[in-house]
């Protein structure tokens, strides 16, 4: 088990306590030591020179297939056109989830740690992170109904049987803020009988249960995986639905916040310039609550900007851009809008 830096090991152990109870906190952050163990058994503990960004940045965001030549995989072929026309005024390529998937344009992920085979490789990917810095998705509200983690669910293997949520149909939900019409409780056959399930998003997309601190952990050890591979920035897609609690809304609630501080403590701890990005398209105030204290995410989607830049154009004035720029506090030290 490698010495991890106490300041930030304690932060860690306090946020676990207040995720999981003081009474799992310490074996909980030992568990956190051996993982960080594996994929850093050296560890370099000191932030890179200079800022993280500035006004030269560009983000190009494309999925892996957009650029096609008959014969290749796509990924590469992606790297090739990126490497020719783009090296000199793009710095960062976001790859729209590239894994094997069920639905939503990649957004139900079956497999997290493979290639979807039909785009390419991990070293394809690699391949275009040796000319660009990489944003990778990390789907970790739900999972797909067709990965083995809730294919083990239905037949009660552990520890997927422990990995999601199940609600009785006639409990009262009413509180909860849905961001589609689907039904919020999906029924499934286990070897308990029928249990229904909560899916935010669609039947496909079974949300995850982070009271469960494996599953927490495991992803933990998705996301230093993708360090590993090559991902500058990730993104906490849906992030704002993550936490469920019957008798609340379900979103932005504050164990939600809390996990995305315990990932911060993470990146910055073992890996000092990676960059998270949480996706939560809502109301500004909500949204830039995912800055924290400047202990949270480093970015929030900046939602407001390109309806006002399109209407600025379409009309010929920027009145309403003006005022509402004019308007926009400044995020904290260290943080910063994307868009």
């Amino acid at each position: 088990m490698i010495i991890l830096p106490q300041e930030p090991l304690e932060r860690l152990r306090g946020r676990i306590a207040r995720l999981y109870g003081e009474t799992l906190a310490e074996r909980l952050t030992r568990r956190f030591a051996l993982l960080a163990g594996r994929y850093h058994p050296e560890p370099e503990w000191e932030r890179p020179e200079g800022p993280l960004w500035d006004e030269t940045d560009v983000v190009l965001i494309t999925y892996g297939d957009m650029v096609r030549r008959e014969g290749e995989r796509p990924l590469r072929t992606l790297q090739r056109f990126l490497k020719r026309h783009l090296v000199d005024s793009v710095t960062t390529v976001h790859i729209l989830p590239f894994f094997p998937y069920s639905s939503d344009d990649g957004f139900s992920v079956i497999d997290y740690r493979q290639v979807n085979r039909d785009l390419g490789t991990w070293d394809d990917v690699r391949a275009i992170g040796a000319d660009f810095d990489l944003m990778f998705d990390l789907v970790l509200n739900h999972v797909s109904s067709q990965s083995e983690w809730f294919r083990n669910y239905q037949v009660g293997l552990a520890p997927h049987r422990h990995y999601f949520i199940e609600v009785e149909p006639d409990t009262d939900l009413s509180m909860v803020v849905r961001p589609r019409t689907t039904p919020l409780l999906t029924p499934t056959h286990t070897p308990g009988g029928e249990r229904w399930v909560w899916t935010t998003f669609s039947a496909d997309q079974v949300d995850l249960n982070f009271a469960n601190q494996d599953v927490l952990f495991e992803f933990l050890d998705i996301l230093l995986y993708y360090i590993e591979q090559g991902a500058r920035i990730l993104r906490l897609d849906a992030i704002a639905y993550l936490w469920k609690q019957i008798g609340t809304p379900c979103i932005n609630l504050p164990q939600t916040h809390e996990v995305v501080k315990l990932f911060r403590d993470v990146v910055d701890m073992l890996a000092p310039g990676t960059l998270l990005l949480t996706e939560t398209n809502l109301p500004h105030a909500e949204n830039i609550s995912y800055f924290g204290e400047g202990d949270e995410a480093h970015m929030v989607y900046q939602f407001s900007l390109p309806p006002l830049l399109l209407h600025a154009i379409q009309f010929g004035t920027t009145r309403y851009l003006t005022q509402w720029a004019s308007q926009l506090p400044a995020p904290p030290a260290g943080c910063t809008f994307l868009n």
